[in-house]
C-alpha cells in the first residue's frame, strides 16, 4: 500500500490546486473523487464562463464574507486575486478584468480553468482518482486512513476540500461535513445561500427577465428592519433573483418581509418633487423620466391604484404617498429561498472556532487540513467564493509542505 504524504478529499478547485501546489512543493499527493470527472461545479461557475475572483485590494475582499470575513484574512493576505491571476496566467490561462472588476479567463470558458489545474496536477506527480467516493476517515497511528469501495489509503495528512451542499449533481453534496464529524469537528448548521427567492403572492411573474441596476432592498423581520442591500434585482418567474437578492439570500428567511426600491435612494426626493410639480402631465408621462422598464413601471402605478390616464393634478396626497412607497419600499413577503438543487454556495459548515486561519489546519484532529466551501464560510457573488477556495487552499498546501520540510530536517 502506498503511503501518501497528503490525500485530498474532493477534485473540485480547492482540492486540485492545493494538489499542484503540494505536488510542486515536492509532498506525493492522492487526490479522491467521488464523480466521474473531477471539477463539475467549476465548470458551471459563471454560467460556464468561470467568474474566478474580483479585481481590487484584499482589505476591499473582506466584508464580502459576513462574519467569516475575520477568519480569511490570513488566507486571503497570503494568496491573493493578484496572485490568483499570476498563477493561472503562468499555466497559460490569462484572466481579465471586466467594467464590473469580475475576474474572468479572456476565453471565457471554465473548462480552460479546469484543464490547467488538471495538467498541473500531473506536471507534479498527484494521483487523481475518480469514481472513488470515500465511505470513511480515521486517524491511524500518526496519520490518517482513508476508506473508499476499492480499498485502503494511508497518508500523514488528510485535506477535506468536498465543497459544501449546493449542486449536489455535481457531486457536491456534503459528503465532508461527515467525514469532519468523524475526526471530532463541530458542524455549523447548514442552509442554500446565493440563491433566489420566491414571493408569496407573486405579482410580476410575467415580467419575468426585466433587470434594475442599483436597486435597495430592505429586509424586515417581525416588523423590524434587521439588513439592507443595495445592488442589481432580477424579476423572475416567481419571485425575486439578481447579486442584491443573491447576497441578501444567506440572512433571509422563509416570512421575512423584503423591501424593494425599484429606483436608487437618492431618486426619492426627485420622485416626490416629479409628482407633485407636473400639474396635468400624465402620471406615466412624468414617471417616464426616471428610466423604468416600460411595463414594470404601469404595473407599479397600477398596483398603486391609479388609472392610466390620471395626472399629477389628479392625485390625493394619499395617493401620491402610495405611488412613492410603491416605488421605493414595494412590500412583499419572502415565502421560500431556493433549495440546494439552485443555491450557488452553502451557508454553514465545519465550525471556524475549530480550525486555524493562520494554516487551515485543525485544532481538534492534527494533521487535518480544510479548504473551500466545507468551511463555515459564504462570500458574495462576483468572484468572492472561487478566490476564498483557492486562497485556503493555497495556505492548506503551504502549511503541510512546512511541516513535511519540518519533519525531514528533524
Amino acid at each position: 500500500m502506498t503511503h501518501y504524504d497528503l490525500i485530498i478529499i474532493g477534485g473540485g478547485p480547492a482540492g486540485l490546486f492545493a494538489a499542484a501546489r503540494a505536488g510542486a512543493g515536492g509532498a506525493r499527493v492522492l487526490v479522491l473523487e467521488k464523480m466521474a470527472e473531477p471539477g463539475r461545479k467549476l465548470l458551471i461557475t459563471g454560467s460556464g464562463q468561470c467568474n474566478l475572483t474580483h479585481a481590487g485590494d484584499m482589505p476591499g475582499f473582506f466584508g464580502h464574507y459576513g462574519k467569516g470575513g475575520s477568519f480569511l484574512k490570513p488566507a486571503l493576505r497570503h494568496f491573493t486575486n493578484t496572485d490568483l491571476v499570476s498563477s493561472f496566467t503562468a499555466l497559460g490561462v490569462p484572466l481579465k478584468s471586466g467594467e464590473d472588476e469580475k475576474i474572468f479567463p479572456v476565453s471565457r470558458k471554465a473548462q480552460d480553468i479546469l484543464d490547467a489545474l488538471l495538467a498541473d496536477c500531473r506536471k507534479h506527480g498527484v494521483a487523481i482518482r475518480c469514481g472513488e467516493a470515500v465511505r470513511g476517515v480515521e486517524r491511524s497511528g500518526d496519520g490518517f486512513c482513508v476508506t473508499t469501495a476499492a480499498g485502503e489509503y494511508r497518508s500523514t495528512f488528510l485535506l477535506i476540500a468536498t465543497g459544501g451542499a449546493s449542486y449536489p449533481s455535481t457531486g457536491s453534496a456534503g459528503d465532508g461535513y461527515a467525514f469532519a464529524r468523524a475526526l471530532g469537528h463541530t458542524i455549523a448548521a447548514t442552509a442554500p445561500a446565493l440563491t433566489p427567492v420566491t414571493i408569496r403572492d407573486y405579482p410580476f411573474s410575467d415580467l419575468a427577465g426585466i433587470s434594475l441596476q442599483n436597486c435597495t432592498v430592505s429586509l424586515f423581520r417581525e416588523g423590524k428592519k434587521v439588513d439592507g442591500f443595495c445592488g442589481d434585482l432580477l424579476l423572475t418567474h416567481n419571485g425575486l433573483s439578481g447579486p442584491v437578492i443573491l447576497n441578501a439570500s444567506r440572512f433571509i428567511l422563509p416570512g421575512d418581509e423584503v423591501r424593494v426600491s425599484f429606483l436608487p435612494e437618492e431618486q426619492r426626493d426627485d420622485l416626490v418633487q416629479t409628482l407633485t410639480g407636473c400639474g396635468a402631465t400624465r402620471v406615466n408621462t412624468a414617471l417616464s423620466t426616471f428610466h423604468l422598464p416600460e411595463r414594470l413601471q404601469k404595473r407599479l402605478v397600477d398596483r398603486a391604484g391609479i388609472p392610466p390616464e390620471a395626472t399629477c393634478a389628479h392625485l390625493t396626497r394619499a395617493s401620491r404617498n402610495r405611488l412613492v412607497q410603491i416605488f421605493t419600499g414595494h412590500q412583499m413577503t419572502v415565502e421560500a429561498l431556493g433549495g440546494y438543487r439552485i443555491a450557488m454556495v452553502t451557508r454553514g459548515g465545519v465550525a471556524l472556532d475549530e480550525v486555524n486561519g493562520k494554516t487551515m489546519g485543525s485544532r481538534i484532529a492534527d494533521g487535518l487540513f480544510f479548504a473551500g466551501e466545507v468551511l463555515d464560510i459564504d462570500g458574495d457573488t462576483g468572484g468572492y467564493n472561487l478566490q476564498a477556495a483557492f486562497s485556503t487552499a493555497a495556505l492548506a498546501a503551504d502549511a503541510v509542505l512546512k511541516r513535511l520540510k519540518s519533519a525531514g530536517s528533524s
